[in-house]
């Protein structure tokens, strides 16, 4: 289909990730296989459905995965709320993370809209 490096979507949710896998270095050993596990497998796991979507045979089976996509960023989003509740993170951090992870969102939505209404001589 195409190469899921050239997606704007997957180059901001990638820099989310390393993002989040960096603010987690600093939360409690105890958390190390609950809550830091879970924010990094739902970062990680936005991108890695948008790269299999680009490997699949067409827009619809890519659009399901950018829907699996939204619904991990969705996750990730409540997982930043609860770290950020529990003080794990400062507000800064949590601010920053939360902007992009709705950024991410919005644009996934986009891309899901676009590819649901078929192609057009825009795309």
């Amino acid at each position: 289909m195409q190469n899921f490096r050239n997606l704007k979507v997957w180059a901001k949710a990638h820099k989310v990730t390393l993002a989040a896998y960096k603010a987690t270095e600093t939360f409690p050993k105890t958390e190390q296989y609950g809550l830091t596990a879970q924010i990094r497998r739902s970062a990680a796991s936005v991108c890695a459905n948008i790269a299999e979507g680009c490997g699949r045979g067409g827009r619809i089976e890519f659009a399901r995965f950018l829907q699996i996509a939204f619904g991990s960023a969705s996750e990730l989003e409540y997982h930043l709320i609860l770290a950020g509740d529990l003080r794990f993170l400062d507000p800064t951090t949590y601010g920053s993370l939360d902007r992009a992870v709705i950024e991410v969102k919005r644009m996934l939505a986009s891309l899901i809209g676009k590819l649901k209404r078929g192609p057009t001589t825009d795309d």
